[in-house]
């Protein structure tokens, strides 16, 4: 009885972890699914080898606000800028590089904008034209900013202080629910 006690406590640990992920989509299934409905897509380009990449899902993008806001708000890809498989977007084929030890994909060159920084968030509109690289590891916080800014099209009319003033002076006064407080913050 104790054996499956046990078991029945990790199953549901394992659902409650497995239930707080961001649903990450190929570039593919992201195009598929604009067609019924459009988003905004959010794009982690990383790599295998970067440190920080890692920081970032294991903090970052595991907290639960973040998640939730990524997956109602956004069609999500994790995109390894050195795969070598060809990828179309927008009627182009985009293809694997070689170059040096290590090569490059180029559609993360192009929404990279030449700039070959791991990790970079990468925000596009509905048509999947680049709005804004974001460079770096993100803490939950500046994560949230960010997201409820692009997400919510502030970007066509506010400047990013103007923004950030505005958004933590709303969660300040819980105008806006803040972000969900635990382990990843």
């Amino acid at each position: 009885m104790k054996k499956l006690l046990i078991s029945i406590t990790l199953i549901i640990m394992n659902l409650a972890v497995n239930a707080q992920q961001i649903q990450w989509v190929t570039w593919e299934e992201a195009i598929d699914l604009s067609k019924n409905e459009q988003k905004k897509i959010f794009v982690d380009v990383y790599t295998d080898w970067c440190g920080y990449c890692k920081k970032l899902d294991n903090t970052t993008l595991s907290n639960a606000s973040i998640v939730d806001y990524v997956n109602e708000t956004y069609y999500a890809i994790k995109f390894d800028a050195e795969t070598k498989e060809d990828i179309t977007l927008n009627g182009k084929t985009y293809r694997y590089t070689n170059s040096g030890k290590r090569g490059y994909h180029e559609l993360a060159k192009e929404i990279l904008k030449g700039q070959m920084s791991y990790p970079t968030l990468v925000f596009l509109d509905e048509s999947f034209l680049t709005i804004q690289p974001i460079k770096g590891f993100q803490d939950v916080k500046t994560m949230n900013q960010i997201l409820h800014y692009f997400g919510e099209d502030h970007h066509k009319s506010t400047p990013w202080m103007k923004f950030t003033q505005v958004f933590n002076s709303r969660i300040n006064n819980n105008a806006l629910i803040p972000v969900k407080q635990g382990a990843n913050n």
